[in-house]
């Protein structure tokens, strides 16, 4: 059975300072989805209203709208990463005892984590690529690289979301998917 707390009052569960940085995590992704979601529905409706009530779109909506897509992705993936909703392979796995399935686990969420905080550090770099070039975006006429900024963000917060998961099953005597979720399914995920 999983422990899944609710996304509104999420409290991190591990110790000191760790968890405080858990619980940050938390806060910037839920701003961040929350604002960029309500965002692109606000511009959405206002484009549609704007183009059947007053025969005129509104000419920046495609571009704001790609802009939040970015932000919603790159947030979304370290939600994904806290809950524990991540594409998992787990038939080998599964199959492994407890004490190499922790092990395992530790290993996956490490290597998850360099690897996310590695993109992290490229996608830095060409955003500063994206900057020296001095391109802008056609409507909102703003410099290409401040639409990218989310994708380093995300990639950071997931990354020490990962980070976080490995130090979890360092400290816990259970196995976590996240630092929030245990491992293991709900009886209608086993339902085939």
């Amino acid at each position: 059975m999983r422990a899944t707390p609710s996304a509104d009052a999420y409290s991190s569960t591990l110790p000191g300072f760790l968890g405080t940085i858990d619980n940050l995590i938390a806060r910037v992704e839920a701003i961040m989805l929350a604002v960029g979601v309500l965002l692109m529905a606000a511009n959405t409706v206002a484009n549609v209203v704007g183009r059947f009530v007053f025969q005129n779109s509104i000419f920046f909506s495609e571009e704001l709208n790609r802009i939040l897509i970015i932000l919603i992705t790159f947030a979304g993936i370290s939600y994904a990463a806290r809950q524990g909703r991540h594409i998992r392979m787990s038939a080998i796995y599964d199959a492994l005892p407890p004490k190499v399935r922790k092990l395992m686990m530790i290993v996956i969420a490490l290597v998850t984590a360099v690897f996310m905080l590695g993109l992290c550090y490229y996608s830095f770099n060409y955003i500063l690529t994206q900057a020296g070039r001095g391109r802008v975006l056609p409507s909102l006429q703003i410099p290409v690289w401040i639409t990218l900024v989310w994708v380093p963000v995300g990639f950071f917060m997931t990354g020490l979301q990962y980070l976080l998961t490995a130090i979890k099953n360092i400290l816990s005597r259970d196995i976590y998917l996240s630092t929030a979720v245990l491992e293991g399914y709900d009886d209608n995920e086993m339902e085939v």
